[in-house]
Parts: C-alpha cells; sequence; structure tokens
C-alpha cells in the first residue's frame, strides 16, 4: 500500500508541476516604463497564442496586410544600399484596443526598424483580445517586409 501511496503523491506533485508551468507561460512580462528612480515597472500581458479570442485587427489580417504596405516608406538610404530583410516586432493590443510597448525582436538596421515601430504606431486600434468574454492585454508579434 505505501508504493501506491508514494506514486499517487508523485504523480499529483508531477500534475501541480505541469499546471503551475502552464498557467505562468499564458503571459509574459513587458516593459511599462521607468520610474525616476531609474527602477523598471512591467504590466503583464497574454501572448497571443493563449488568448480565447485573438486581438484582430480592423478587417482581419489582410486589412492588416494592406495598412502596413500602404503605410510602410522605405528609408531611402537603406533603398539605395540595398538592405533589404524583415523586422519582427512584438507590440500589445491593450484591452481598449489600443497599442503600445511596440518593441524589434528581430531587426535589420537601424532605419528599418524604426521604420517598422513608426507603421504599428499609427496602426488603428484592433478588437481587443478575450479570455472568458472579457478584454484583456494581448501581446502580438508581427514582421514587417521591405523589398526592393
Amino acid at each position: 500500500m505505501t508504493n501506491y501511496r508514494f506514486i499517487l503523491i508523485a504523480a499529483l506533485s508531477a500534475f501541480a508541476i505541469y499546471l503551475t508551468e502552464s498557467a505562468s507561460a499564458q503571459t509574459c512580462r513587458v516593459t511599462a516604463g521607468v520610474s525616476s528612480d531609474g527602477s523598471r515597472s512591467y504590466k503583464e500581458v497574454y501572448e497571443y497564442d493563449y488568448a480565447e479570442e485573438k486581438p484582430t485587427f480592423p478587417g482581419g489580417d489582410t486589412q492588416l496586410v494592406s495598412f502596413i504596405n500602404k503605410t510602410r516608406r522605405y528609408p531611402a538610404s537603406a533603398y539605395q544600399r540595398g538592405v533589404e530583410g524583415r523586422v519582427t516586432c512584438s507590440f500589445v493590443v491593450n484591452a481598449d484596443g489600443s497599442i503600445s510597448n511596440i518593441t524589434v525582436l528581430k531587426g535589420v538596421e537601424p532605419s528599418l526598424n524604426q521604420e517598422a515601430i513608426r507603421i504599428f504606431s499609427k496602426m488603428p486600434d484592433w478588437e481587443p483580445g478575450r479570455i472568458n468574454g472579457q478584454p484583456v492585454p494581448v501581446r502580438v508579434v508581427w514582421p514587417v517586409p521591405f523589398r526592393k
């Protein structure tokens, strides 16, 4: 009987660890700012894949790509030098649909990185993500291609 009790306790412990790890994986911290004393503050947001209802750009992904293509201005010096690539950014779609915390995750070169940030900062409000029917802040990752 002691062996069964040990196995049951081990199995329940493993399950509890699994639940704890998977629950913490659904959120991440993003920098919310720096205080006057130099310490950073963070806010907790949901990862895109964990939102029950994903945030959506007005009109969907097709309209998002169209918006990026219409808004993008290829920096002249990068274009003349033949610099190409994809700038991958993350940003937060807040519970009110506004965009914040735009960050370059994988850049190409400074002028293209800044242009990608500018594009995302010009976006209209999104339909926010939801969990249990409630709007929540969700982190989205999206690339901006630059090709000649």
